[in-house]
């Protein structure tokens, strides 16, 4: 299963946990109303203010930290676009029969790159896939080695393999990148302070005769939408808010690689 998949499973049983937990508030208060109308509702602002107060500023960090690491995902795959196609042209600096043979490895390397993304869902393809782009590093930096000697000139060795040390750095760093998310805590927190936020919220709704079925549902709706938002932007290979359209500038630039 994607973590898609575990989303919409943790929206759902959120949504109905917290209805749930409405209803129960609800009864819960009636009950107390019954026994104690005057004192049933005595330090309930003060509860409700520390839970809601807590869940808001989880809340907010969570989705603040959630974006940002959506906007760096996107620069970084801008910044790989940028070395590979500062590699690809510095090979022009190589003698011209060195350079046909390092030119293909860096079409396969790019090739490499795109289809590991696009394999994420599969998560040992993607590894293969890794693999696969780690031993195109190796063969392209001893080609590089090799044409560099060749061509016994120092500034072609700065130029060159200056420019393929970014490129293969930035393969470690957008790795690392992808699995930076909170620690799985962080959303048992919020799922936990969203139910008792809940149970609290049908308590102090208990004073009408009615259920507001609009109050209900719109707090659970909006409470779930909010979370399920949080979780689809740090996981954005797979859900609704996606950085594969930044993919564009690596596509972009293998085509101009023929």
């Amino acid at each position: 299963m994607t973590p898609t998949s575990y989303g919409f499973m943790f929206a759902g049983g959120l949504f109905l946990g917290m209805v749930a937990l409405l209803e129960l508030g609800r009864r819960i208060a009636l009950g107390r109303l019954a026994q104690d109308p005057e004192g049933a509702r005595q330090g309930l602002a003060v509860v409700e203010g520390a839970v809601f107060s807590l869940l808001g500023l989880l809340l907010a960090f969570t989705f603040s930290g959630a974006a940002t690491r959506f906007e760096g995902r996107r620069h970084l795959i801008v910044e790989e676009a940028n070395n590979i196609g500062t590699a690809w042209l510095r090979i022009d600096v190589l003698p011209a029969p060195a350079q046909p043979s390092l030119r293909e490895l860096l079409r396969q390397y790019l090739d490499s790159r795109l289809e590991m993304y696009r394999k994420l869902a599969d998560v040992a393809a993607a590894k293969a896939e890794l693999a696969r782009t780690l031993k195109l590093q190796g063969e392209i930096w001893s080609n590089a080695v090799a044409a560099c000697r060749n061509a016994g000139s120092s500034p072609v060795h700065t130029l060159l393999l200056s420019a393929l040390n970014p490129m293969f750095d930035i393969t470690t760093t957008r790795t690392e990148a992808m699995k930076n998310h909170p620690p799985l805590i962080i959303f048992v927190m919020i799922g936990g302070l969203s139910l008792a936020a809940s149970l609290l919220a049908g308590y102090g709704m208990a004073g009408g005769k009615a259920r507001s079925w609009i109050h209900f549902l719109g707090f659970a709706a909006v409470m779930t939408l909010t979370i399920y938002v949080i979780v689809d932007i740090e996981y954005p290979r797979f859900g609704l808010f996606r950085v594969d359209a930044a993919d564009r500038v690596l596509i972009e630039l293998r085509e101009g690689m023929k």
